[in-house]
């Protein structure tokens, strides 16, 4: 059983100047000193789904809550086409085999600091020695030095052709060296290089951000946020509709209805909602009981039934949102026959930060016992499910994941999620065809055939057993009438950014 496991979940994007009841007003007037329209521009109020889960380090589940906040950014981000996109490195070069060459923009950190070549290559050596490792490191091991006075060099101990890709991931943002304290503790609050700088953390319930006026990208239009974390989704969609929020993220489908269409935006994501079978112990580490299950699930009820709409049908690990996927997909492989399930008791659990997950698992609830399991059925906020999941203290998991936010590279998610190392191995799959197709995927550097290859390793995947997807999720954002620039992200990693305004 593997040890070492850190969320990936939140994520939980896209380019670097990006990124209810009453709010707390953190660093300054809640209508902004210059008001509507007014040079300092107002404050937005925004609410998130998931709270913090692990103190805001930008190591695990909430390194996205920070990106999506304009808090954090990294050397590279991802454009709209999945590429690398320049963030505080404005290019790069490759060096050989196994070097890059990343020559920074000036840039400052929120504490005042120059963001040198010596402080990002620090930061760097901060997130390779984090136990566990951030996902987007998994597999890998590399050194950062700084040369000179604009370069930092980066070489990994295998090659890594897409390193500019893995540097985009929020779990390696680029932090001062005032974040860092002995006890490895991170703290973002100031040390970071967004266009927001957070002042103040209130636990898991809301934070405080000012405008941080030497963003190297140029100054917000907004003068602050005031964020809240709010798991209850009809909360969110009640306080957007009555104006007490500006912005809610992840509105339920049986709240859309609910808003004006004007304030609502859908939003075709990299995110999958999948069922996963634990595969090393319990009824479900029988290939033959986990191909039954499979059998049992009717994935086509999801999409109209459960998401009215606002989803497609489960196609495969990667949805409709990864363009090239649907013409390279082939058969699962490797499917072992199904036997016939007799009376077997197993534990299904998921969580309802997304308000469609409960009841999705419901369904899949009666899937299986008319298959002839019987089914305990647990129900949690994320962050107080998260460690037993990690553990594998359930049979069966409903997890709603985008494949695409941890590095932007297709094989990133399969060898995360679904090898025997994987940090984020909620299915505990250890299947040696699996970890040699996944392998073979990340040694392959042509992009085309790397896309070849990672669909070859989601069919050896999709063969075990250990995942069924669902559905293939859009993401419905609540925005006020007044409010412009909110970033629509089908990476789930910016929501908010220097353009962003009421």
């Amino acid at each position: 059983m593997r040890s070492h496991r850190r969320s990936r979940l939140l994520a939980p994007l896209m380019l670097a100047p990006l990124i209810a009841g009453c709010f707390a007003s953190g660093g300054g007037d809640g209508s902004g000193s210059g008001g509507e329209g007014g040079d300092d521009g107002s404050r937005l109020r925004v609410a998130l789904a998931f709270p913090p889960a692990e103190g805001l380090s930008p190591y695990g589940a909430d390194a996205t809550l920070l990106s999506r906040l304009g808090v954090t950014e990294g050397l590279t981000a991802l454009d709209a086409n999945g590429s690398a996109a320049p963030a505080l490195a404005e290019s790069w070069r490759r060096d050989g085999e196994k070097t890059w060459e990343f020559t920074l923009r000036d840039a400052t950190f929120q504490d005042g600091g120059e963001v040198t070549p010596a402080a990002v290559a620090g930061s760097l050596t901060h997130a390779t020695d984090a136990e566990p490792a951030p996902a987007a490191l998994a597999g890998v091991t590399l050194t950062a030095k700084a040369q000179g006075e604009r370069v930092v060099r980066i070489t990994t101990a295998e090659p890594d052709p897409v390193l500019p890709l893995r540097l985009s991931s929020p779990s390696l943002a680029v932090l001062s060296a005032g974040a860092y304290d002995k006890s490895g503790r991170v703290d973002p609050v100031g040390t970071a290089t967004g266009p927001f700088e957070l002042t103040k953390v209130n636990g898991a319930t809301s934070a405080s951000l000012d405008r941080f006026d030497d963003y190297w990208g140029g100054r917000a239009q907004a003068s602050g946020i005031d964020a809240r974390f709010i798991a209850d989704g009809t909360a969110r969609a009640n306080a957007l509709r009555t104006g007490e929020l500006d912005i809610a993220e992840a509105v339920p489908v049986a709240q859309a209805a609910t808003l004006d269409e004007e304030t609502r935006r859908d939003t075709a994501t990299t995110r999958t909602t999948s069922l996963l079978f634990n595969a090393s112990s319990g009824a479900f580490e029988d290939a033959g009981l986990r191909a039954a299950a499979r059998a049992a699930v009717d994935t086509s009820v999801f999409a109209e039934d459960v998401y009215e709409g606002y989803a497609d049908p489960g196609a495969g690990v990667y949805g409709p949102a990864v363009t090239w996927a649907e013409g390279k997909r082939t058969e699962p492989v490797g499917r072992a026959a199904a036997k016939k399930a007799d009376g077997d008791t197993i534990t299904l659990a998921t969580y309802d930060n997304r308000p469609e997950l409960p009841e999705v698992a419901q369904v899949v609830e009666q899937q299986l016992e008319k298959a002839g399991f019987k089914v305990k059925l647990t129900v949690r906020e994320y962050s107080r499910l998260e460690g037993d999941a990690l553990a594998g203290k359930f049979d069966a998991f409903v997890l709603a994941r985008n494949t695409l936010v941890d590095t932007g590279d297709p094989v990133a998610v399969l060898a995360s999620d679904y090898t025997c190392d994987g940090g984020y191995n909620i299915a505990q799959l250890c299947d040696k065809d699996v970890d040699a197709a996944v392998a073979k995927a990340e040694r392959t550097a042509d992009t085309a055939k790397r896309q070849d290859a990672a669909m070859a390793a989601e069919a050896r995947v999709l063969g075990s057993d250990a995942v069924v997807p669902l559905v293939h999720q859009r993401i419905i954002t609540g925005v006020g009438s007044s409010v412009q620039g909110v970033i629509l992200d089908p990476y789930e990693r910016a929501l908010v950014g220097t353009g962003t305004r009421r």
